[in-house]
């Protein structure tokens, strides 16, 4: 059994290691010279490290600054709305028997199959009708719709889980069915609502072909569109790109570092109810 552990341990291990080398490499590469980036063989380590990527590209670059705030003002309002939405349905799917459940199941799970930018054309038309186009709003919106299906799916299996002798406690006790949801319910379901919650902040973030098609100002851009920029027609800007590739990645690090447990219990306890 020790063996079979010890065996699991390392094979994990090594998955890991090999899941962080590039992300060693985007940091590695952020810290050296311009001019070493190409050295044979490449140097495993930056001698010496300098952060004139980050001097130059991430703070010394209004554009990108623009980028980071950008993206926190379209993320944080899509992540909101995304469960403001997703919890309802959810609940609603998962507790009335309704004929359309299935098929609303169905279109929910075929939505997630469609790739974004045959999402994204289709928005820009019927966003330049409203006057969405290169607005936080249309971003927003478009985020939201790529966010919710997903939402719904995976909190559905929570709320089936919700006991309803719990639920009728509650509606005895005097509560409405609103309130007995949000006293009762919801903190059942927390470990589903931290988990979707941080995959949707990861997903909205780092989402690329919205930014690219529905932004077509500087002032409104993520800064995955913006990222772009430093892979140009006459070369790439390596070690500015890896500087502010490292600036996006340590949102997404820091929040499933602090929200680990839960992140991992909430997909494991998902795929249980279901």
């Amino acid at each position: 059994m020790r063996t079979r552990t010890l065996g699991l341990s390392l094979t994990g291990l090594v998955v890991a290691v090999v899941y962080l080398i590039p992300v060693y490499w985007m940091v590695a590469t952020s810290l050296k010279e311009t001019g070493d980036v190409f050295n044979t063989p490449p140097d495993l380590v930056p001698k010496p490290p300098t952060l004139a990527a980050y001097r130059d590209a991430v703070f010394g670059d209004s554009a990108v600054l623009q980028g980071i705030w950008s993206s926190t003002i379209i993320t944080i309002p899509t992540l909101l709305l995304t469960l403001a939405l997703a919890v309802p349905a959810a609940y609603g799917l998962a507790r009335f028997s309704l004929r359309v459940n299935g098929v609303v199941m169905l279109l929910m799970l075929a939505a997630q199959m469609l790739p974004t930018i045959s999402i994204a054309l289709p928005m820009f038309a019927i966003f330049s009708d409203y006057g969405l186009v290169d607005t936080y709003a249309g971003l927003i919106i478009a985020n939201t719709s790529l966010a919710l299906p997903f939402a719904v799916v995976m909190l559905r299996p929570y709320m089936l889980a919700i006991p309803q002798d719990l639920m009728d406690a509650g509606l005895l006790d005097g509560c409405t069915g609103f309130r007995a949801f949000r006293k009762i319910g919801l903190p059942l379901v927390q470990p589903g609502l931290i988990m979707v919650a941080t995959l949707t902040f990861v997903m909205t973030w780092g989402e690329f072909v919205f930014g690219l098609t529905l932004a077509t100002s500087d002032a409104i851009q993520p800064i995955t569109v913006v990222l772009n920029r430093f892979v140009a027609q006459f070369g790439t800007q390596w070690t500015n790109l890896m500087a502010v590739s490292t600036v996006i990645a340590i949102p997404i690090i820091v929040i499933f570092v602090l929200l680990q447990k839960y992140v991992v219990a909430g997909i494991s306890e998902g795929g249980i109810k279901d």
